[in-house]
């Protein structure tokens, strides 16, 4: 099954995005911030990312930007998963890179769902 990375400072949020994905089968490495989610993403190439906005220091949309530019990381779908639910926000992650923009809370079938179709490239 996909190994998914989830970047989110919210221990709780955390915990919810990896109950739901372990549920479903899915293999989850974790990072706490944007800059380690990088570094992470860098260094375990995960098959898709899932990233919040709102976090300290290099910010969600910072976040995907620099993984959606690297040669290294570019093939990597990145989901923007946030409470951020504007269309200018979504607009935004778009133009940063990212494949997919859930507004929490999510289910876990519309998660499961919308990392397959970025992973199915659809």
């Amino acid at each position: 099954m996909a190994r998914v990375l989830i970047v989110d400072d919210s221990p709780t949020e955390m915990f919810t995005l990896k109950s739901m994905l372990e549920a479903k089968g899915f293999e989850v490495l974790e990072a706490d911030n944007g800059a380690d989610g990088v570094a992470l993403a860098r260094e375990e190439l995960p098959d898709v990312v899932l990233m919040d906005i709102v976090m300290p220091g290099l910010n969600g949309f910072q976040a995907t930007r620099q993984l959606t530019k690297d040669a290294k990381t570019e093939h990597i779908p990145v989901i923007i998963v946030t409470t951020k639910d504007q269309e200018t926000d979504k607009v935004w992650g778009q133009r940063q890179g990212a494949k997919g923009y859930l507004v929490k809370p999510v289910t876990e079938d519309q998660l499961a769902e919308t990392i397959q179709s970025v992973i199915d490239g659809e």
